[in-house]
This record gives C-alpha cells, structure tokens and sequence, in this order.
C-alpha cells in the first residue's frame, strides 16, 4: 500500500455545505416564483388566482413524501447519491414546469417539485452536519438555513429583471441549475464517514428505528410546527398586510421584503453562531423572545422608516431562531435515521403551520391588520420558544457516540 493512502483525506465540510445551501436556496428560488408569477400564471392558464394558489398548498402537501423518500435512501445508500438523485429530479421537474400548456400539467408538476424539495432539506442538513466540525456546526447551521431567504431574494430579483420582458416561463428555466449542483457533490464531497459507522443494513431496520424514537419525532414536528407558524405568519401575509393597511406599491412592497430577508440572513449566521457558545434550545429562545420585543414597531410602526426597521429586525430574530434548527434537530436524531427523521418531521411541521395564512386573513376581517399580525406573531413566537425547551441539549454532540 501507497504511503499516500494513508495520509488523511483533506476536510470537505465547505463543499458538502456549499452544495447544501445552494441546493436549499434553488429550492426556495423555485417555490417562490409561483408566489411571484401567480397572476400572470393564471392568466396564461385561464384559471382564477385562487387556482394556481392552490398549487403552493399542494407543492406543501407533497414535501413529507419527500423527505420520507429521499430521506429512507439516504439512510440506506448514503447521503451523496439520493442528495445528487434529488437536485436532477426537481431540476428536470422545474423546468418541464416552465413548458407546462395547461393547468392540470402545471399542478401535476408541482406536485411533484414538492417531492424534491421535500426531500433536499433533510438529506443536504443531514450531509453537512455530519462534515462540519462540532465547533462550528451552529454558524454553518445558520448559513445553511438561510439559503431560504436568498433564495426569496433571488426570486424577487429575477422576477424584476426577467418577466417583464420575456414573461414567466424562462423564470422556471433557470431552475434547471441545481442539476449542476449534482456535479459539485460528485466531484468534491464524499460520503459521510457518520453514516459509514452507523448505517442500518435494511429498510426494515430504519423503519423500526424511526418507531422507538417516535417520540422525540413528535416534539419536533411540534416544535417545527411552531417554527413554521412563526416563519410563514410573518413572511406570507406581509406583502399584502403593506398593500392594505399602508397602501404601499409594488416596487417598495419588493424592496422592503428584500430588506427583511437580508436582515434574515444576518441573523440565521449570528444566532447559529451564538449557539455554539449558549446552546442550541437558549439560543432559540432568546432569538423569538428578541422578536417578540419587535413586534410592536413590526406590526404598529407610526412611519414607513420605522416599519422597514421593525421588518429587518423582526426577520433577523425569527430567521435567528430558524439558524439553529439544522443543527439542533440533526443533533437530536439517532444516526441510524438522520436522514429520515429530522426532514420528515421538519416537512410534517410546515405541512401543519401552512394554513396560518388563511387565519391571518380571516383576524384580519374582524379585526385590524395590524393586530392580525401582531396577534399570530406572539402566540407562535411564544409557543416555538416553549417548544424549543423539551429535549435535552445536544450541542456539539459526537454523531455516532450515544446512538
């Protein structure tokens, strides 16, 4: 044997992150161009708003089968392979969205577009957790989980520059791009060495794995459910709580949306990279207890300047909190089915929180928007904040050690 086989392989958490977070932020990318080009979708399909609204709840509904599917592969054959399997899938899904010519096509698609973004968030967290040193797992945690947020960025983004000269459909095009990501973790992430020492031999053996930690699986679906209210009750609603109450444009609308995503991706890299020092669960709780103080100049702000400062520190304290769930909840996770249980209870979770939009409309009928807002805001934030204080503190686990 060569002396440099033995040598120790050079460290690869940076690519198996960066190929984690881009896939996260093409996902979101994707799921946002339909909130973006609903009307103009409907439009070319001949259907009403509430038609091609419906495909978001579907693309929602389909992202546990997801996270079940890809997430029972990647425990069973690795993480790199179902990770690579998952961004050509949803890629090719994407794209074949943007040729759809009639409606049923488009929901058809999108079905299953939440298939694979269903099933990306658990296998990618999963991957880059078990790469990153323990020391560091928060702060890349956080940069992990705001690959959301840029990806709402993104979207708005190419929205503005794209559709009003070619329309909506080369929007979905460029999702054809995390296909490219494939190559990335073909070439430059290895598989997990966790998974190597700790995988099961049969899907019969996950499966009963995953039954004797059912209950740690229904804490964090509570606690994802929370997380869900807290993230989509102060993102979803927004734009519309602007145009009705502040009679804001369209433009100014985007542009304070964007401001509160940048302030989102601030604080998932902060308070991710503060829980390596506090904790995960004390980190959480601070961040939401930082947003419920926002609230009032969130929801109540006497001027336009003020309301864009309560938007950015109110996204930077929520999306705070949300910075150290890849982290917390993968800790949480026996290795045997980390794969499987943190993104199928992570999608079960938002599944479950995805009609607070339609009871934030209905406050908002019997009462004010503001006070709708203000109102889902506290009780989520206040439950999310409870929720996270069950279970023990995994901080810096060894993966592989206790399970």
């Amino acid at each position: 044997m060569s002396e440099e086989r033995s040598l120790p392989s050079p460290p690869d958490h940076v690519a198996a992150v960066l190929a984690s977070f881009l896939g996260w932020t093409l996902d979101a990318f994707d799921f946002f161009l339909v909130v973006m080009c609903l009307t103009r979708i409907a439009a070319d399909f001949h259907v009403p708003d509430k038609s091609v609204a419906w495909t978001l709840t579907v693309t929602l509904a389909f992202r546990p089968i997801g996270a079940l599917v890809f997430g029972l592969l990647s425990d069973r054959y690795g993480r790199r392979v179902p990770l690579m399997l998952d961004l050509v899938f949803y890629s090719i899904v994407e794209v074949l969205s943007g040729l759809a010519q009639s409606y049923t096509t488009f929901l058809v698609l999108r079905a299953l577009f939440g298939i694979g973004m269903g099933g990306e968030w658990g296998v990618g967290a999963s991957l880059a957790m078990e790469k990153v040193p323990p020391r560091l797992r928060g702060v890349f945690s956080g940069l992990l989980q705001q690959g959301y947020a840029l990806g709402y960025l993104l979207a708005a983004a190419a929205y503005a520059l794209v559709v009003p000269r070619w329309g909506w459909r080369p929007l979905f095009f460029l999702g054809g791009l995390p296909a490219l990501l494939a190559l990335v973790v073909r070439a430059h992430v290895r598989e997990s060495e966790v998974w190597e020492r700790t995988r099961h031999g049969t899907l019969g053996a996950i499966f009963r794995t995953l039954v004797e930690n059912k209950g740690l699986f229904v804490k964090l679906v509570v606690l994802m459910t929370a997380m869900g209210l807290a993230s989509h009750g102060t993102q979803d609603m927004y734009p519309t709580f602007l145009e009705r109450h502040w009679h804001i444009g369209v433009k100014t609308r985007t542009s304070m949306t964007c401001i509160s995503m940048v302030g989102a991706i601030i604080g998932g890299v902060l308070v991710g990279m503060y829980s390596d020092r506090i904790g995960r669960r004390r980190a959480i709780a601070f961040a939401l207890i930082g947003a419920i103080v926002a609230v009032p100049l969130w929801a109540f702000a006497p001027s336009v300047p003020l309301l864009v400062t309560g938007a950015f520190l109110l996204q930077l304290f929520v999306q705070g909190a949300w910075g150290v769930i890849p982290a917390h909840i993968t800790e949480q996770s026996p290795s045997a089915v980390r794969g499987l249980l943190p993104g199928f209870a992570y999608q079960c979770g938002i599944l479950l929180a995805g009609t607070i939009t339609t009871v934030e409309a209905a406050l908002a009928e019997r009462m004010s928007y503001p006070w709708a807002m203000a109102t889902v805001a506290l009780l989520s934030f206040t439950m999310a904040a409870v929720a996270a204080t069950f279970g023990k503190e995994e901080k810096g686990v060894e993966y592989g050690s206790k399970f």
